[in-house]
């Protein structure tokens, strides 16, 4: 089974940059569509960014449009999101989630994936 480790969470101040990682226990990492959601107290787990197996073909929610960046690294098997700028209300839980290339689009629900990491957390302060 696959198995999502993120990492990099932690507390950042307004306006700074967090880099958040997503290690993937998977041989065909490549296979995977990846991306990222968010959970904060009181609130639905919502859509951040996501990237396509071949890594060409990303999406973001409006929030993080212009500040947050999805890479990945296939050869690592990991995935990263950059967020820069960050804001109070981007203070939440960080989920990596992994689905199967079953769309030549990129994916924003949460349905459509299969594979769930345990979330790290990120605390912007003002």
């Amino acid at each position: 089974q696959v198995q999502l480790v993120e990492s990099g969470g932690g507390l950042v101040q307004a306006g700074g940059s967090l880099r958040l990682s997503c290690s993937a226990s998977v041989r065909s990492f490549s296979s995977f569509d990846m991306a990222w959601f968010r959970q904060a107290p009181g609130k639905e787990r919502e859509f951040v960014a996501a990237i396509k197996w071949s890594g060409g073909i990303t999406d973001y929610a409006d929030f993080g449009k212009g500040r947050f960046t999805i890479s990945r690294d296939n050869a690592k098997n990991t995935v990263y999101l950059q967020m820069d700028s960050p804001k109070p209300e981007d203070t939440a839980v960080y989920y990596c989630a992994a689905g199967w290339d079953t769309s030549v689009v990129v994916r924003t629900l949460r349905s459509a994936y299969n594979f769930w990491g345990q979330g790290t957390q990120v605390t912007v302060s003002s």
